[in-house]
């Protein structure tokens, strides 16, 4: 899991207090094991608690995708999904468990979730959220319901569209970065990856 969220919090309608943080970690998933703790949270919320069919929660996104996880020290507490588009990028499939509601998860979650966003340049972010979901939504985020589209239903629920302002980064990732950098794992950007221990082994001749 990454560091503090600087500009991250920046999308939220408060920033988080050091106990939060204490509390919870996020960040992309980065392995099998977390992806599989992600789909194991969606199951659980998704199919099990909202009936939602099997083919329809998986959706054939989950491998065009960012997941991020929330965790309570080593346990999985929640999870979303970014999908990236040339202009915005996508918050969908934001899950915690019912037992860590009304925690801070989902607002670690969602600091963390918009700092990679803020990172990789983009300055806005959309969602699709149940329209009975709104006051949560908007006691998490400064954002707005997008006006002008109507609401929409799928999988037996109604959904409204909200747009999440995201702050520009000071060191926003550009097609001029580094090349080492650009190529470390999702998040982890100003870590030094495998690949930088590889430049040390002799290349081989031509």
């Amino acid at each position: 899991m990454t560091a503090r969220p600087d500009f991250g919090e920046l999308s939220l309608t408060r920033p988080l207090e050091p106990a939060m943080l204490e509390a919870f970690s996020a960040g992309p998933v980065c392995n099998l094991e977390e992806y599989q703790q992600a789909m194991a949270l969606r199951a659980a919320v998704y199919l099990a608690e909202q009936d939602c069919p099997y083919d329809e929660e998986y959706d054939g996104n989950d491998f065009s995708c960012t997941h991020f996880l929330v965790k309570a020290g080593n346990r999985p507490a929640g999870t979303c999904r970014v999908r990236w588009f040339a202009g915005f990028a996508k918050i969908e499939r934001s899950t915690i468990l019912p037992a860590f509601r009304g925690t801070p998860a989902l607002r670690v979650l969602m600091a963390e979730t918009c700092e990679v966003i803020s990172r990789k340049g983009y300055r806005v972010a959309l969602a699709q959220i149940q329209s009975r979901l709104w006051p949560v939504w908007s006691r998490v985020f400064r954002c707005r319901l997008v006006t002008g589209r109507a609401h929409f239903a799928f999988s037996g629920f109604d959904y409204c569209e909200m747009e999440i302002p995201i702050a520009p980064h000071p060191e926003a990732l550009t097609i001029r970065a580094d090349p080492l950098q650009i190529i470390r794992p999702e998040g982890r950007w100003d870590e030094p990856g495998v690949l930088d221990r590889s430049v040390t082994r002799p290349a081989e001749a031509a």
